[in-house]
C-alpha cells in the first residue's frame, strides 16, 4: 500500500491539491505574450504549481534554480545544459556559431551534452544573452518555450548591474514567456515594485498564500482510511499544528498515515506522537541551528513562540528588533501572512520544549 502523501520533491498528479484559481491564472499567462511574478514563502508549492500549469498547457520548459549558481558564466551554462535537454545539442550547434564567445561543449557517447565551458572574457554578461537569445531563435522556429527563474531574487548577487542588461535582453524577445520565483518577499518586491528598478512591473505580480482549511482537510480526510472512527479530529489535529502550511501538511500527514496503517497506533495519541518523533529525528539540526542565531534572533524567536507579536515585544529597541527580523525572513526562519511566524512548526514545537 502506498503513502498517498509527498513532499520534499515536485509534486504531481494525485499528490497534487488545490490551487485550482491559481493554476487557471497560471494558465491564462502563458497563453499571452506576458510574464510572471510568483511570491511565496519557501515550501509553499511554486514550482509544483508551474510545473502543472506548464504541463497542462503543454508547453516546453526550462527551470533554473539561481541558488546554484555562483557566476554569471554559470547561468549562461546553465540555461544552455536545459535547453539541450529539449533539444540535442547537435541540432542546435549551428546556432552557437554565432556567439560571442563560443562554449566548449563535452558530451556523453550518446550525444548528451554534460559540461559547458567558456573561455574568460571581460564581459560576462554577453553569455547570458547569447543563451537567451538562443532559447528565442528555438522558440520562434518551433514551440514557445517558457523560462522559469527560481528564488530569483538570487540573481542580484551575481554580478553588478546585471539585472538592467537582463531586462534589457527580455524586453525584446517575442516568443518566450519568463517566469520568476521569489521567497524572499521584501527583495522580490524590491526588485520588480520599486519605480527605479530595471524590472519594475515587468510581469504580473501573484502572491501564493497557505491552501486554504476546508481545501486541504478533504484532501487528507480522502486519503485516510474510512475504517479510522476519529478520521476528522486527526485531520484538525494536523491541519492546526501545520497552519495548512502545504510541504509541513504533506510531511505530517504521510506520518501519521504510516503510524494508523503499519503501526495500527491509537488514533486519539497519533498526530502527539508524529509530531514528536519529527521533532526527535530533526534534533540535532534544530540545536545546530540555534547556536548559530545570536541572543536577538533567540529572543525574537522565542516570542514568536509564546505568541508575542513585534508590537508588543518590549524587551528590545525597534529598530534591532526588526532587523532581527528581516534577517531571519531573508534566511526563511520567520514568515509573514497574516501575522508573523516561525515557519517551520517542528521548530517552534522544539524551541517551545527546550523552553521547558
Amino acid at each position: 500500500m502506498k503513502n498517498p502523501f509527498k513532499f520534499g520533491t515536485i509534486v504531481e498528479g494525485e499528490y497534487f491539491t488545490d490551487r485550482t484559481e491559481e493554476l487557471e491564472s497560471i494558465k491564462q499567462l502563458l497563453n499571452s505574450d506576458n510574464h510572471l511574478i510568483l511570491i511565496s514563502p519557501r515550501r509553499f508549492g511554486k514550482s509544483s504549481l508551474v510545473k502543472r500549469a506548464v504541463t497542462q498547457v503543454a508547453r516546453p520548459c526550462i527551470s533554473l534554480n539561481l541558488q546554484m549558481v555562483v557566476s554569471v558564466e554559470g547561468l549562461a551554462a546553465m540555461i544552455l545544459k536545459e535547453v539541450f535537454k529539449l533539444h540535442p545539442w547537435e541540432k542546435l550547434k549551428h546556432l552557437l556559431s554565432s556567439f560571442r564567445v563560443v562554449p566548449t561543449i563535452s558530451t556523453t557517447p550518446s550525444g548528451e551534452a554534460i559540461d559547458i565551458t567558456f573561455q574568460a572574457t571581460t564581459d560576462a554578461t554577453v553569455l547570458i544573452e547569447d543563451a537567451l537569445q538562443l532559447v528565442e531563435k528555438v522558440s520562434e522556429k518551433g514551440e514557445s518555450m517558457v523560462v522559469v527563474f527560481d528564488e530569483f531574487q538570487e540573481l542580484m548577487g551575481l554580478d553588478k548591474g546585471i539585472d538592467k542588461r537582463l531586462r534589457a535582453i527580455i524586453q525584446n524577445q517575442r516568443h518566450v514567456n519568463y517566469i520568476f520565483l521569489g521567497s524572499q518577499e521584501s527583495m522580490m518586491t524590491e526588485i520588480f515594485e520599486r519605480k527605479r528598478s530595471p524590472f519594475y512591473r515587468f510581469g504580473v505580480l501573484m502572491h501564493l498564500d497557505r491552501i486554504p482549511h476546508s481545501n486541504f482537510s478533504q484532501y487528507i480526510s480522502e486519503r485516510l482510511s474510512d475504517n479510522f472512527v476519529s478520521k476528522v479530529n486527526v485531520v484538525e489535529q494536523i491541519l492546526a499544528t501545520t497552519r495548512c502550511h502545504p510541504y509541513y501538511t504533506q510531511q505530517l500527514a504521510a506520518l501519521v498515515w504510516d503510524m494508523l496503517t503499519y503501526k495500527k497506533m491509537n488514533e486519539a495519541e497519533v498526530v502527539d506522537q508524529a509530531i514528536t518523533t519529527l521533532v526527535r529525528t530533526h534534533d540535532f539540526d534544530f540545536e545546530r541551528i540555534w547556536l548559530n542565531f545570536n541572543k536577538t534572533d533567540r529572543s525574537i524567536l522565542m516570542g514568536l513562540v509564546n505568541s508575542v507579536q513585534l508590537a508588543n515585544n518590549r524587551r528590545l529597541p525597534t529598530s534591532t528588533m526588526y532587523s532581527s527580523v528581516k534577517r531571519l525572513m531573508q534566511s526563511g526562519y520567520v514568515i509573514k501572512l497574516d501575522t508573523f511566524e516561525i515557519e517551520d512548526p517542528f521548530f517552534a514545537r522544539w524551541i517551545r520544549q527546550r523552553q521547558g
